[in-house]
């Protein structure tokens, strides 16, 4: 058997009411008002298509041996590096073998998610792979006062594709490919361009949709009554439910396109929305997923008995209740570099990245993988050749020891003023894992003034700096105190 052996997601944790934008921006582009409704997430100023990518990626893996994956495929229309492998970031962010694997990025339209989906299973299926990991990632920039600022939020969702323990059965996909442009982006460009919605609700979603999906039911044999869950992204919330009735899915079979509580995530919404129907199927329920973006992928799956004991996963649906409301459109402009605002002469340094040093130190300043003495079984970061118990001082008698899921407290912090921090003050402290093991961080994610000695504190793959000169994003990790509610 094929199919899903797991899955994950992430929303970031600050949501932008659609009303904050009307206030602040209505008066240049009334029609905004138009769709002014609930809200769209927001990746925070430190965050982007690979940082989201990392977290659900690692929700996915909860539990699962991130050793045996056989590799790792991302998809996004936002990655960072144009000529640099972005799913090796992430693998090696996961800390996965080296040896025996093969990574890929997917990208330049909305449905490269299911269309990586699509090459891993078809990889299993031939024996080729045993597990593969797919994420989807974006982080969409748009000009301020534009429906596309209404519509488009942030987010990741990850599928674990293999053939142990499926929790979700593969019972075949269709593709139709076609150069159908509602929007696009040059190479270069900062923004999407988009058409005029009546194109992109008519001739795309509405008429692509279900061509794609008719195409799938007559190859399959399947009937659309079928099915207890069918995905589709379509953030016009008329076309949404126009799609439906053109396909005779019933009202409470059509998943939920989700723009109240996140908005449109590119191309990982066909998951997110995917993931979400997962986290609320039982056994013997079918799903059908579909994409959208040059074309339309369909992919059917059917939920197996294995889903009842499947746990860990905190998913879309926990990623949507760990909310922050994010008062400030100004805080959300700077954090999409859509305001300039002076960093002060400590924000000037621009530091060329050594290379060789992140190729020789890429498991510790990416994997957050530091040691643990194999004398006296005490972990440390960052790796010395020394042991740090007073007790023990054995020298380079070490093994990998991982720090990346480990769940640790806060043991002093600080807010300083005076560094340059996009989001003052920069909250940096000591922390101390379970288990052992001590470091300094830079805090993300939080209010200084709910943040104590003793919370609990998660780790997150985050941006470091952006080599605006060079064009090169340096990431590590950071602390999220575990804080609940507030606003930023």
């Amino acid at each position: 058997m094929v199919g899903i052996t797991s899955y994950g997601g992430y929303i970031p944790r600050y949501r932008l009411s659609r009303m904050v934008i009307v206030q602040n921006m209505a008066w240049y582009f009334p029609v905004i008002m138009a769709v002014a409704g609930g809200e769209k997430s927001v990746a925070n100023w430190d965050e982007d298509a690979v940082s989201m990518a990392v977290a659900a990626a690692y929700d996915c893996m909860n539990g699962k041996d991130r050793k045996a994956l056989d590799g790792v495929s991302l998809a996004s229309t936002t990655l960072p590096f144009a000529d640099r492998l972005n799913a090796g970031i992430v693998a090696t962010a996961l800390n996965m073998k080296e040896e025996g694997v093969s990574n890929a990025d997917f990208s330049a339209c909305m449905k490269a998610g299911t269309t990586a989906a699509i090459s891993a299973l078809e990889a299993v299926e031939a024996g080729k792979k045993d597990s593969v990991l797919v994420v989807a990632s974006d982080q969409r920039r748009t000009k301020m006062a534009t429906m596309l600022e209404m519509f488009y939020g942030d987010g990741a969702a990850a599928l674990l594709f293999g053939k142990d323990d499926v929790i979700a059965e593969f019972k075949g996909s269709y593709s139709v490919s076609c150069d159908f442009i509602d929007h696009y982006r040059g190479a270069g460009k900062e923004f999407d361009y988009g058409w005029e919605e009546r194109w992109q609700r008519d001739e795309g979603y509405g008429k692509i949709i279900p061509e794609a999906i008719t195409g799938f039911l007559n190859k399959s044999g399947m009937k659309i009554e079928e099915f207890d869950k069918v995905i589709y992204p379509c953030y016009f919330g008329g076309t949404h439910k126009g799609i439906a009735r053109k396909l005779g899915i019933d009202k409470e079979k059509a998943q939920n396109n989700m723009h109240a509580v996140c908005g449109d995530t590119g191309t990982a919404h066909p998951f997110v929305m995917f993931v979400a129907a997962l986290e609320e199927a039982k056994p013997g329920d079918k799903l059908l997923l579909a994409s959208f973006g040059q074309g339309c992928d369909v992919m059917a799956f059917e939920v197996t008995d294995k889903i009842k004991d499947f746990k860990g996963p905190k998913g879309i649906k926990g990623s949507l209740a760990n909310r922050v409301e994010l008062a400030s459109y100004q805080k959300f402009a700077k954090f999409r570099d859509l305001i300039v605002a002076d960093l002060g002469i400590r924000g000037e340094a621009n530091p060329n990245t050594a290379l060789t040093v992140l190729w020789r130190k890429r498991k510790m300043l990416l994997g957050l993988v530091g040691v643990k003495c194999k004398k006296c079984g005490t972990p440390q970061f960052p790796p010395m050749p020394v042991c740090v118990n007073p007790d023990c001082w054995a020298v380079n008698d070490f093994e990998d020891y991982e720090f990346a899921d480990k769940d640790a407290k806060i043991l002093m912090f600080t807010g300083d003023m005076l560094s340059a921090s996009v989001d003052p003050p920069a909250v940096y402290g000591l922390i101390g894992y379970d288990g052992g093991g001590r470091t300094m961080l830079d805090f993300t994610d939080c209010d200084l003034n709910q943040v104590k000695v003793g919370m609990n504190a998660k780790m997150s793959f985050r941006k470091r700096y952006s080599d605006g000169m060079r064009g090169f994003t340096g990431y590590f990790w950071k602390a999220v105190p575990q804080v609940e509610g507030g606003d930023a």
